[in-house]
C-alpha cells in the first residue's frame, strides 16, 4: 500500500516480499499506492457511496508482533467512501489501510511471523447494524466478493486470506417493530467481534454460535465481555483472544509522512467518470439474465459467479439465435442445462477444460433429434477432454451416435421387438402404459443408442393399435 514490495498470496517462502518501508525501518518514507485508491473509489461508485472530497491516512497505534512499526497506517475520521449499500445492507464506510503480517503458532510453545503480507493494500468495509441473522450476513459477504472480482479489485479468495470477514455481534431485547425501521431507538447490547473468518460456512456458524452464547449468558444473569474472539473450526465454537479496544485506545492521529488527498481536484476520480467506467455489476447482470433468458435461478447463480463462463454462454446463445431465431429461448435453456450440469461436472475433475468452440452445434443437433440426450453427454465429454481438434459433428459420426430417425429403417427392428416380447405387448394392450417405455428402451438398446426414441415410440404405438 505504501511501497513497491510484491503482493503475492501464493508465495510460500517467508519474508521474501519485504522492504525497509513495509518493515518499518527508521528513516523510511511511505508513498501512497494510487491504484489501490482508485480501486476503492470504483467500489464506492458501484455501491452508490459518497466519495470524499478530502481524505487522509492516520496512524492506528497498538502493539502486536505482526505490526512491524508498532502502528498501522489506516483511515479514521476521513474515509474514502461513506454510505452506499450492497444486497440491501446499508454501508457505513469504506476505507484503505495496510495489512498486517501473518503469524503461525507452532505447538503452542512459540510463534513465527511472516512479513510478506505486511503492507499489502487492505480495503475495510463496515456495515450499519442492520443485519439480523447469519444468513443475511453470508449473502452480503458473497455479493461483496462478487463485486470485488467483477471490478478487478481483487480475487477475494477467502482460503488464501485475500478476503476475510469480521463479524461484530450483539443482541438486543426482542422487538416486534424491527421490520419497520431496524435502527429506530434500537439499544444494542455489548458487542463482540469474531475476527478473521475465512469461509462463508465459518461466518454463518460463528454468528449463530455467538448469538446463542450471548442469549444464554444474559438469560442466566451474566454479563457479556466486550472482546475479540476467534473461531475454532475443529470445535465449532468461538474462543477469547483479547479484550476489545475502543477507538480512543488506538490514539489515532494523521500520519505526518503522508500528504492529504483532495480527491475533488483529481478529474479521473470524479464520481461521474468512475461510474461511467464501471463494468456490468453482478446484481445488474443477474436481473438481465432473469429477464433475457428465463433460466432457473440456481443456473443463473452459476453464471453470475463465473464471469468467463457467462461470457461463453452468451456467445453460444448469439450463435443459436443467428441460426434459429424462433427457437432462441428454448435453445438457450437447453444450452444452460448442458453447461451447468454436464460441463460443470466434467470441469470439477479437470479445471483447465473449456467449452468447445462449436458447442452451439451440439445444442442444435439435440434440438433437431440428430443425437439423443445420452449421446450429447458422451460427445461433450469427448470434445472437452480430447487433445485433438475435432468438431462436434465429426465426433458424433465417429462414435456412431447420430440417431436414426428414418421410420423405414426402424420398422424392421420394431417388428422384431414386438415379436420377441409377447408378454410386454399383452401388458400394453391391457392398459399398462409403462410397457411401451420398456419396448422403446429395447429399441434404443438394439440400435445401440442410435434410434430416435420419439420415432421409435410413434412406430410402436402405430404397430400395436
Amino acid at each position: 500500500m505504501f511501497c513497491a514490495s510484491k503482493n503475492d498470496p501464493d508465495e510460500k517462502r517467508p519474508n521474501v516480499n519485504i522492504c525497509p518501508v513495509c518493515m518499518g525501518y527508521p528513516g523510511t518514507l511511505p508513498v501512497i499506492n494510487k491504484q489501490a485508491v482508485a480501486h476503492v473509489l470504483r467500489i464506492g461508485a458501484a455501491v452508490g457511496g459518497k466519495i470524499a472530497d478530502f481524505t487522509e491516512f492516520d496512524r492506528k497505534n497498538y502493539f502486536y508482533p505482526d505490526i512491524p512499526k508498532g502502528y498501522q497506517i489506516s483511515q479514521y475520521k476521513y474515509p474514502l467512501i461513506t454510505g452506499g449499500s450492497i444486497s440491501g445492507v446499508a454501508l457505513t464506510r469504506i476505507h484503505l489501510e495496510e495489512d498486517t503480517a501473518s503469524s503461525s503458532h507452532e505447538d503452542g510453545s512459540y510463534s513465527l511471523v511472516d512479513f510478506n503480507r505486511a503492507g499489502v493494500p487492505l480495503m475495510e468495509l463496515v456495515t450499519e447494524p442492520v443485519i439480523h441473522d447469519a444468513e443475511t450476513a453470508v449473502k452480503f459477504a458473497k455479493e461483496l466478493q462478487l463485486l470485488l472480482t467483477y471490478l478487478g479489485a481483487g480475487e477475494a479468495n477467502m482460503e488464501k486470506g485475500e478476503m476475510r470477514v469480521e463479524a461484530n455481534i450483539s443482541v438486543a431485547p426482542q422487538r416486534s417493530d424491527l421490520s419497520v425501521d431496524p435502527r429506530s431507538d434500537l439499544v444494542l447490547g455489548t458487542k463482540v467481534e469474531v475476527k478473521n473468518l475465512n469461509s462463508f460456512k465459518a461466518v454463518e456458524r460463528a454468528i449463530k454460535y455467538e448469538v446463542e452464547r450471548h442469549i444464554s449468558l444474559l438469560e442466566s444473569g451474566q454479563k457479556i465481555t466486550q472482546e475479540t474472539r476467534g473461531w475454532d473450526e475443529n470445535k465449532q465454537s468461538t474462543f477469547s483472544q483479547r479484550q476489545k479496544e475502543d477507538s480512543h485506545d488506538y490514539r489515532y492521529f494523521p500520519d505526518p509522512d503522508l500528504p492529504k488527498l483532495y480527491l475533488g481536484e483529481i478529474p479521473e476520480f470524479a464520481f461521474v467518470v468512475l461510474k461511467k467506467e464501471l463494468p456490468e455489476l453482478p446484481w445488474t447482470k443477474r436481473g438481465r439474465f432473469i429477464a433475457d433468458y428465463g433460466l432457473k435461478l440456481e443456473d443463473i447463480e452459476i453464471f453470475i459467479n463465473d464471469i468467463a463462463l457467462a461470457s461463453e454462454f452468451e456467445g453460444i446463445v448469439a450463435n443459436l439465435e443467428a441460426r434459429l431465431p424462433s427457437k432462441r429461448d428454448d435453445l438457450a435453456k437447453l444450452a444452460s442445462n448442458y453447461i451447468t450440469s454436464d460441463f460443470i461436472g466434467i470441469r470439477k475433475n479437470n479445471p483447465a477444460v473449456r467449452l468447445p468452440d462449436d458447442f452451439y452445434e451440439l445444442i442444435l443437433m439435440v434440438s433437431a433429434g440428430e443425437i439423443s440426450s445420452r449421446g450429447a453427454k458422451d460427445i461433450l465429454t469427448i470434445a472437452v477432454q480430447s487433445s485433438e481438434k475435432r468438431t462436434i459433428r465429426n465426433i458424433a459420426k465417429e462414435k456412431g451416435l447420430l440417431q436414426q430417425s428414418d421410420p423405414e429403417a426402424l420398422k424392421k427392428m420394431v417388428t422384431e421387438i414386438i415379436s420377441d416380447n409377447p408378454t410386454v405387448v399383452a401388458d400394453y394392450k391391457a392398459g399398462k402404459i409403462a410397457a411401451l417405455q420398456f419396448l422403446v428402451g429395447q429399441g434404443m438398446k438394439k440400435s445401440k443408442g442410435s434410434g430416435n426414441p420419439g420415432v421409435l415410440k410413434k412406430l410402436f404405438e402405430e404397430s400395436l393399435k
